[in-house]
């Protein structure tokens, strides 16, 4: 299991790393290139302090000191030079890396954003919407830590060992070989303790998206909170959530914490050694084992004890970003999570398409005719029929289960011939919105068929059966902008004048004209400058203005006061003429009218009949209605 998480960490580097190159295949690589010519740089300092100690010493024991002067300013002019480039190049990476790493942040937010518009109503309703925000702000915020900041560090560093490594060993092996032995008790040091920080800091972030998660529930709910008296309780609630999050983060960053210090001494006691060697080894005059053939002297010694400081700095500087790493790793892993989940299926090929009748036949257009049809191409001979859209809908046999082995719907066959409104009826859990659900194809049936015009509608393209569907929710949901704008999104290339007709004919315009700027008054924050039935009144001039044959009224009236409702039904009642409407609603009044009323029960159909048959038979529905007048 181990070693599966760390080739799973390893992967999900790999196809960071890759993802960045697809992003930017040129600048990503000049990045690396720029990054390593810097450390490269930064390593020869030592090389010089070599020369010009050993220019110094060989004067020294020949008491000649004329050229001196020269030979050290000609060293110290070429490191200038390469200190400028060093810095052109620093520069250079820096600005392109803040370049690569805000674009990569854009990029990876689009591709999580269209992924979410890919996926099932499902994924929606089973996550938690605090948790899916925190994709985009904390495990993004992780991710341009790591690339802006240590990805950029870890590579310096390990192209500065490698660097300084080949010099030392260039110089002297018996040296080498000492600080190997300091860094290999560092390593293991590292990985011992970074790696009992890296689970506590995955667990850092899935703590910190559910700490999210609750608080956006908090603010949602807050009326409720206040209503109940409920503010001790949900304290209670976060401080249990909160002290979660404190005890895995207070975990992670203590083994960092420790971490440091442990290698900074370490280090300190590293160069002493070297130094207390290397000073051995002068006294004693032991040959020098080297690359270079050089002899040990004073200038072999010098330079090799700032190698040793800098080649340790440098592995500290790589166990310092094991923190920024690790997060970054967890934040890429969820990232890539959402990225990687299955899309909604879309199998269907009946599509919906613009049509004129011409001498009794339907023939397809480009421009709008108000006549719309199902385009079905036949594989088994290549033709093509179009069926004239019309709203019949027909349920054979139906069974549904959100999880296996929980069935919600049980043998549900019903039929919604075009015009007719059907009527769901029932207590809370007897399935009248999922079998909404399901016309919409928001979820698939597990038997049974659904015909829309006598096709099949998993044979219809899933966008084509929705743009067929209106539907007005119990929950009303409108975005930041102006009315108008609102009005318009059920039909995106609609025209005022249609958006006001739309209003006006579900009795919305009154109201909307009294507002301050009409139907150009901003909304924000879901509608909070309006009334519950306000907002209800909009989103139902939303689905007039789609103008689609199928409505699906899920309790669209429940929020509005019995005034208001007297308006909206005669509105209703000419939104629905015409139509096949499927209307759910407790408030038993709202469907006297209906054609057919369909009472259930555990998700069966146990009554069926229009208002007056329903009475007669004195079942269920006559127990629902007489009670509610009851209490009325």
């Amino acid at each position: 299991m181990k070693t599966n998480h760390i080739k799973n960490k390893k992967m999900i580097i790999i196809r960071l790393f890759k993802t960045i190159l697809e992003f930017y295949p040129v600048m990503f690589p000049v990045v690396i290139i720029c990054i390593i010519f810097n450390a490269a740089i930064s390593s020869i300092p030592a090389i010089f302090m070599q020369n010009i100690i050993a220019i110094v010493e060989k004067n020294w024991q020949a008491g000649d000191w004329s050229s001196v002067g020269e030979n050290i300013l000609y060293f110290v002019a070429i490191l200038a030079v390469f200190y400028i480039l060093s810095l052109s190049s620093g520069i250079a990476y820096n600005q392109m890396m803040a370049f690569i790493t805000q674009g990569t942040l854009k990029k990876f937010r689009v591709k999580m954003f269209n992924r979410m518009q890919t996926l099932p109503i499902k994924y929606v309703d089973t996550n938690n919407h605090g948790d899916i925000m925190s994709y985009y702000t904390n495990d993004i915020d992780t991710l341009r830590q790591m690339i802006s900041q240590s990805f950029p560090q870890l590579l310096v560093s390990c192209i500065t060992v490698i660097t300084v490594f080949g010099i030392m060993m260039y110089y002297c092996i018996w040296l080498t070989f000492v600080v190997i032995i300091g860094v290999i008790v560092m390593l293991i040091i590292t990985k011992k303790i970074g790696g009992g920080s890296a689970k506590y800091f995955i667990k850092q972030q899935k703590g910190l998206g559910h700490l999210e998660g609750f608080v956006e529930e908090m603010m949602n709910g807050q009326k409720v909170i206040k209503v109940f008296c409920h503010e001790e309780e949900s304290k209670a609630d976060f401080d249990k959530i909160n002290e979660e999050l404190y005890n895995v983060s207070r975990a992670a960053n203590q083994y960092t914490n420790i971490l440091g210090p442990i290698l900074n001494n370490i280090g300190n006691v590293l160069y002493v050694i070297v130094a207390i060697t290397g000073g051995t080894l002068l006294i004693t005059n032991v040959p020098n084992l080297s690359i270079s053939g050089l002899a040990m002297g004073i200038s072999i010694v010098v330079p090799f004890l700032n190698m040793t400081k800098q080649f340790v700095g440098n592995i500290n500087q790589v166990s310092h970003q094991i923190n920024a790493v690790v997060m970054g790793i967890a934040g890429a892993q969820r990232i890539y999570g959402l990225i990687d989940e299955e899309p909604e299926q879309d199998n269907g090929y009946v599509t919906l398409v613009n049509v004129r009748e011409e001498n009794g036949q339907l023939i397809e257009c480009k421009e709008r005719t108000g006549i719309w049809a199902w385009k079905h191409p036949h594989s088994s001979d290549g033709s093509v029929t179009y069926t004239k859209l019309t709203g019949d809908v027909r349920l054979f046999d139906v069974d549904f289960e959100y999880e296996p082995g929980k069935t919600i719907l049980h043998d549900v066959s019903l039929y919604a011939k075009p015009g007719q409104k059907v009527a769901f009826v029932g207590a809370t859990g007897a399935g009248k919105t999922t079998i909404t659900n399901l016309l919409n194809r928001f979820y698939d049936i597990a038997d049974g068929k659904i015909r829309y015009d006598d096709i099949n509608i998993n044979k219809i393209n899933k966008k084509d059966l929705r743009r067929a569907i209106g539907m007005v929710l119990q929950d009303t949901n409108l975005f930041t902008g102006t009315v108008m704008d609102n009005i318009r999104y059920g039909k995106l290339d609609a025209t005022d004048e249609e958006c006001v007709a739309a209003a006006s004919l579900v009795g919305a315009d009154d109201f909307i004209s009294r507002l301050p700027d009409g139907y150009h008054t901003m909304i924000t924050e879901n509608g909070a400058n309006l009334s519950q039935g306000q907002r209800q009144l909009i989103s139902i001039a939303r689905a007039a203005v789609a103008d689609p044959p199928v409505m699906i009224l899920d309790e669209a009236t429940s929020s509005i006061d019995t005034r208001t409702e007297a308006i909206v039904q005669r509105g209703m009642d000419a939104l629905m003429k015409d139509r096949t409407v499927f209307v759910i609603a407790h408030r038993l009044s709202t469907v006297k009218n209906s054609d057919v009323i369909i009472v259930l029960d555990h998700g069966r159909i146990i009554e069926r009949g229009n208002h007056e048959e329903l009475i007669a038979q004195k079942g269920q529905y006559y127990q629902l209605y007489t009670g509610a007048f009851e209490l009325e």
